[in-house]
């Protein structure tokens, strides 16, 4: 049977009203990750409404996988995130949340509503008879956030084996630095591998009076500061991607008492394995660093996501997918995204969807929003990709 791709344009479109009541609907609802509860029920709930009886739960804590076959062929996987951020809304809309202190931020509301039209379509046309293979639709917990055990969801929901039979993986991420009409896309390491560091220094505090009587931790802290923001420019070829940040430096109540200890929490990004084991290593200096001035140093350097590669080949069919909008070829910066952990197993490709409203504003801000029908596209270019692959039976 032949592949056919059934007027996707068209029928994304009418999807419209739908997209946007689901996202309103998780946006007033948004839940932090591995507490997406509620979502996932809601996921559940409009997929069985549209007549998918293939559902499997609970799926690497509130996972939610919905198959759809028609025979022997290709299996494609389509993946949508679904939590939340620990962000105060500040939007004022009427959909805004209502959960204190939780937002939808990085617009996962809208990626879930997105994957809930690709199930419309999917359904509609197995029953039309109008594809062969399979579509696997990922709903997957936990993206912004890893447990205790330092894994996110996407590690949990490839650990439930649930998905080895997967050929490839497609996702895309809300842009709101691109309008809607844009995508940008590109092939190889796109967004940056993420490892967080927490170092501890430990002196002798005392009266800042005397501080000849102190080993003074602040002091040393200084001499590790240089030596961690000097890493980039010394250390990191100029022609490859990397950096180090800082986001907490705690010491002390008084200012006349010398701390006994500092503690400095930051981040490394890198798009190659070659700089993250790098700084890595160097991190790994500063213990000694610290006692050559007189202190000790608890070092505790956490892997987080992989670098995320985007297969040229899918790519391909992403660009191919979105004529006539315009293409933007351009990695997408130096955050990270767990999906990462799907492309390192499977043959799989992001690529951002431009969304930007009049008034712009950036992931993880408290007035972050989106234009909504720029869901359509998502759809529409998801979809056509899908069907692509399907016709290919695979890469």
């Amino acid at each position: 049977m032949r592949t056919k791709n059934a007027d996707l344009v068209k029928r994304s479109q009418e999807l419209h009203s739908s997209l946007v009541k689901w996202r309103r609907d998780f946006h007033q609802h948004p839940e932090l990750s591995f507490q997406e509860q509620r979502t996932s029920r809601k996921v559940e709930e409009i997929l069985r409404e549209a007549g998918i009886e293939d559902i499997e739960t609970n799926v690497g804590g509130c996972g939610v996988i919905a198959t759809i076959s028609n025979g022997p062929g290709a299996v494609v996987g389509v993946r949508a995130d679904m939590d939340a951020l620990p962000i105060e809304e500040e939007t004022g809309f009427a959909w805004a949340s209502k959960n204190p202190g939780v937002m939808h931020a990085c617009g996962h509301d809208a990626h879930t509503a997105i994957l809930l039209g690709i199930a419309h379509l999917f359904i509609e046309d197995a029953k039309a008879n109008r594809f062969q293979g399979t579509v696997k639709l990922v709903f997957q917990p936990a993206e912004e956030k890893c447990d205790e055990q330092g894994e996110t969801g996407a590690v949990k929901m490839l650990n439930s084996k649930k998905l080895e039979e997967l050929d490839s993986i497609l996702a895309l991420h809300m842009c709101p630095w691109r309008k809607r009409g844009e995508v940008q896309i590109y092939d190889g390491p796109s967004m940056a591998n993420n490892d967080e560091f927490h170092i501890a220094i430990k002196g002798d505090g005392g009266h800042a009076g005397y501080p000849h009587q102190t080993v003074d931790p602040v002091w040393i802290s200084t001499f590790v500061l240089q030596n961690l923001y000097s890493l980039n420019g010394r250390k990191v070829d100029p022609l490859d991607v990397g950096t180090i940040g800082i986001g907490k430096i705690q010491a002390g109540e008084a200012n006349n008492i010398i701390p006994h200890e500092v503690e400095i929490r930051g981040t490394m990004r890198s798009y190659s394995n070659e700089v993250r084991y790098m700084l890595i290593h160097e991190i790994n200096k500063i213990p000694s660093l610290v006692a050559s001035l007189g202190g000790e140093c608890d070092l505790v350097v956490q892997k987080g996501e992989p670098a995320l590669y985007n297969a040229p080949e899918i790519n391909a069919i992403f660009r191919k997918a979105a004529y006539p909008m315009t293409i933007y070829n351009e990695p997408f910066g130096m955050g990270s995204e767990d999906f990462s952990h799907f492309t390192q197993k499977i043959p799989g490709a992001m690529f951002f969807l431009g969304c930007a409203t009049e008034k712009v504003t950036n992931l993880h801000q408290s007035d972050f929003n989106i234009d909504e029908s720029a869901m359509c596209d998502g759809v529409r270019i998801l979809a056509e990709s899908t069907y692509e692959l399907l016709k290919q039976g695979g890469i």
